[in-house]
C-alpha cells in the first residue's frame, strides 16, 4: 500500500499569526532583559545603597538650645540637665501580656495612667521607630534608682539624661522669654522650623519661637546596625550634636524685674521701657504672668486650661502688644501733634476752658469739674484739660479722616503693628467715619453714623479707640526724636557660648514723619510741666526726683460699672529724652495714683537712682 507523506502548505492567514505570537513574545523579552539590565547595571549601586539603609539606622542625639541673655550678659534663659525614663524598642516585651504587665508596673512606679503609657510610646515609635520613646521627662532620683535596682521587673526601660529649658526669674519676663514645646506638623512644613524633626521641642512663643532657628541648635545622632527583623546587632558610628547659639537681647534685668515689681502681684497690666532713638527694648511685660518653666516639659491640661482663663486674668496673653484699650488722656499727645502741623492752633493759640462743652445737647466735661479758664496748649497738657482737646476734636471733625487726628494717629504708628520681634502682635483699631460705615455695612456696627462726639471721644482717648502701650511708647518715642517711627527690637546680636559675636542682628526700617521742631518743643514742655510743676497732673509723684521727666497721666473710663484704667507715658531725661517708659493698670483708676508711681521707679531703676526703685509716691486722685 502506498502512502503519501506530503504536509500541506501553510496558509497565509497561520503564518500571520505565527508572526504575531512570535512579535509578542521577543517584545516580552526584551523588555524583560532591558528591566534586568537597568536593575543589575545602571541602578545597581542605588539599590546596594538602599539595602545598607535597611540594616543601619540613626538613632536621634538631642542639642541643647542655646542661652538667652541680657544686655550685660546675665543668663535669662538656659538649661539644666534632668532624667527622662525610655523605652528602648529592641528590648521591649512584644505586644501582649507581658507587655501590659511592663505598662502597668510601670505606670505604678511613674503614677501615670498604663494605656497613656502605651499610646505615648506607640505614638513616638510610629514616628521614629528605632529611637527609644520617652515615657517621663524629669524623673525624681529615687524613682530612677529604684527603675535601675529593679530592672529585671522593667525590661527594655532606660534612663537617659536630657536638656529642659529653665527659666531662672520664673514670672519675670514670661511674655518676653517666650515658652518652648514640641514641633507641630503644621511647623514641620514652615520655612521658620526648617531642620526640625518630630519629637523636636521648639520655640512656640516669644522670643524663643522668633529666633528659634538660631537657639535650637542641630541634633546628633547614633548609628546603629539592625538585621531583618529589626533586631539592634551593634554601633557604627556617631555624630556630636551641636549646641544652639546664644542670643543677646537689648533687656536690662534689673529694669524688667523692677517693672514686674512695680506693677504689683495680682494686678492687670502692662509696661514698656524704650529708647526712643533707635526702638531698643530695655524692659517689657504683662500681668498676671505665668512660669515659662511649666512648659519645659510637657505641661498639664487643667494648667494650660487656668493660664488661658480670662476669668484668671488670662495670664498666658501679653497684654503689651495683645491687649487693646483706649488709652485716656495719654492720647493727647497725638490730638496736640494734629492740631499744630495741622494749622488748628499754634502753641500759643488761647482756647477758653469753662470746664464743659456743649455739643447737641450732649455735655463734655473735665475730670473733677475743673475749670481751667483760658489756655494755650503747654498749659492745657500740663493740667490735662479736656474741654481744650473736646475743642480741638469738634473742630477736626469731618469726612475721611476726622481732618488730622486719625491720619496722625496711624503715622504716629496707632492702628497698626509695631513691627517688634514678638509673635502674635495685634494692630489696634483708630475709629473714623470710613471704619464706623464700613462696619455698618457689614453689620457688625452698632448703626449709627459718625457724629462729631465720636471725634471728641477720640481727642482724650475715649470712645472706640483700641491701641496697647507698646504702640503707645512708640508715638511718644516718634514726637521726642523729632519724627522718627523707629521699630522696637528685642534682639541685639547671635554670639557662641563664650559670648563672641557671630551676626548682628540689624534694626528694622524706620519711617520718618515731619514735625516742626518747635511743635515737638512746645509738646515736651507741655509734658515736662505735668511733672513737675504746681498744678501739673504729676508733679506730685516726681516731686524730689533727680532725673528731670517729662510726662502724661491717662485715665481711661470703661463704664457699666468697671474700675478706670489707669496709664503713665514718661519721657527721660527731659529737654532730649533717651528713653520712654509707658505703664497701664486696668484697674489703677487715676494715672497718678498707680500707673505713675510704677513708671517713677522703673526710671529709678533705669538711670540706676538709688533710694527711689522701692519708693511709692501717692498723686493728686483729682488729677489723671
Amino acid at each position: 500500500m502506498y502512502l503519501d507523506d506530503r504536509r500541506p502548505t501553510i496558509t497565509p492567514a497561520l503564518a500571520f499569526r505565527v508572526a504575531v505570537l512570535g512579535g509578542i513574545a521577543f517584545l516580552m523579552f526584551s523588555v524583560i532583559f532591558f528591566r534586568l539590565w537597568y536593575l543589575q547595571v545602571l541602578s545597581g549601586d542605588r539599590y546596594v545603597a538602599e539595602a545598607n539603609d535597611n540594616r543601619v539606622r540613626d538613632i536621634k542625639v538631642q542639642a541643647p538650645r542655646g542661652q538667652i541673655v541680657d544686655r550685660e550678659g546675665r543668663a535669662l534663659v538656659d538649661n539644666r540637665t534632668a532624667l527622662a525614663v525610655k523605652v528602648t524598642p529592641a528590648e521591649l516585651p512584644k505586644p501582649g501580656a507581658a507587655q501590659d504587665d511592663l505598662y502597668g508596673r510601670l505606670g505604678d512606679v511613674l503614677r501615670r495612667s498604663p494605656r497613656r503609657i502605651r499610646e505615648d510610646v506607640d505614638e513616638q515609635l510610629a514616628a521614629v521607630p528605632f529611637s527609644a520613646a520617652t515615657v517621663k521627662q524629669d524623673v525624681d532620683l529615687p524613682v530612677v534608682q529604684y527603675l535601675l535596682e529593679n530592672g529585671d521587673d522593667f525590661p527594655g526601660v532606660t534612663v537617659e539624661r536630657v536638656f529642659l529649658r529653665r527659666y531662672p526669674y520664673d514670672e519675670v519676663g514670661a511674655h518676653l522669654f517666650g515658652t518652648v514645646g514640641e514641633v507641630t506638623k503644621e511647623q514641620l512644613d514652615e520655612d521658620d522650623y526648617s531642620g526640625a524633626e518630630m519629637g523636636d521641642r521648639v520655640g512656640q512663643s516669644g522670643v524663643e519661637a522668633t529666633y528659634d532657628s538660631y537657639l535650637r541648635g542641630r541634633n546628633g545622632a547614633t548609628r546603629v546596625q539592625v538585621d531583618a527583623m529589626g533586631t539592634l546587632t551593634g554601633s557604627l558610628s556617631a555624630k556630636q550634636p551641636r549646641a544652639g547659639r546664644q542670643l543677646r537681647l537689648g533687656v536690662d534685668l534689673k529694669v524688667q524685674r523692677t517693672g514686674h515689681e512695680a506693677l504689683g502681684e495680682g494686678r492687670r497690666g502692662a509696661f514698656v521701657v524704650m529708647d526712643v532713638k533707635d526702638g531698643e527694648v530695655r524692659a517689657l511685660g504683662s500681668t498676671p504672668s505665668y512660669d515659662p518653666n511649666l512648659f519645659a516639659k510637657s505641661i498639664k491640661q487643667s494648667d494650660y486650661d487656668r493660664l488661658s482663663d480670662p476669668l484668671k486674668g488670662n495670664p498666658l496673653s501679653n497684654r503689651a502688644i495683645q491687649s487693646l484699650y483706649p488709652t485716656g488722656s495719654t492720647f493727647k499727645l497725638i490730638t496736640a501733634t494734629a492740631g499744630l502741623e495741622g494749622g488748628l492752633i499754634d502753641p500759643d493759640t488761647p482756647i477758653s476752658d469753662p470746664g464743659s462743652l456743649n455739643v447737641g445737647g450732649t455735655v463734655f466735661k473735665n475730670a473733677g469739674g475743673a475749670v481751667n479758664g483760658v489756655i494755650a496748649l503747654r498749659q492745657a497738657l500740663s493740667v490735662s484739660s479736656d474741654v481744650f482737646f473736646y475743642k480741638l476734636g469738634l473742630e477736626a471733625n469731618g469726612e475721611g479722616d476726622g481732618l488730622g487726628i486719625q491720619r496722625w494717629a496711624r503715622r504716629l504708628g496707632f492702628g497698626r503693628k509695631t513691627g517688634i520681634d514678638l509673635p502674635n502682635e495685634l494692630p489696634g483699631l483708630v475709629p473714623s467715619p470710613k471704619w464706623r460705615a464700613k462696619a455698618n455695612r457689614e453689620g457688625i456696627g452698632d448703626g449709627r453714623p459718625w457724629s462729631s462726639g465720636d471725634n471728641i471721644n477720640l481727642s482724650v482717648g475715649q470712645g472706640d479707640l483700641q491701641a496697647n502701650p507698646l504702640q503707645l511708647a512708640v508715638a511718644y518715642a516718634t514726637v521726642a526724636n523729632g519724627g522718627r517711627v523707629v521699630t522696637p527690637h528685642l534682639g541685639k546680636r547671635i554670639e557662641d557660648a563664650d559670648g563672641r559675636v557671630l551676626q548682628e542682628l540689624p534694626s528694622r526700617g524706620r519711617r520718618r514723619v515731619d514735625i516742626e521742631p518747635e511743635h515737638r518743643d512746645a509738646i515736651l514742655d507741655g509734658l515736662r510741666s505735668a511733672a513737675s510743676e504746681s498744678g501739673g497732673t504729676s508733679a506730685d509723684v516726681f516731686k524730689g526726683f533727680p532725673i528731670p521727666v517729662a510726662g502724661k497721666t491717662g485715665t481711661a473710663e470703661k463704664g457699666l460699672g468697671r474700675p478706670d484704667q489707669s496709664w503713665y507715658v514718661a519721657l527721660a531725661p527731659y529737654p532730649n529724652p533717651r528713653y520712654v517708659v509707658a505703664v497701664t493698670d486696668e484697674a489703677g483708676g487715676f494715672g497718678a495714683e498707680t500707673a505713675a508711681p510704677a513708671a517713677r521707679r522703673i526710671l529709678a531703676s533705669l538711670f540706676d537712682v538709688r533710694g527711689q526703685e522701692k519708693k511709692v509716691v501717692k498723686g493728686d486722685s483729682r488729677t489723671f
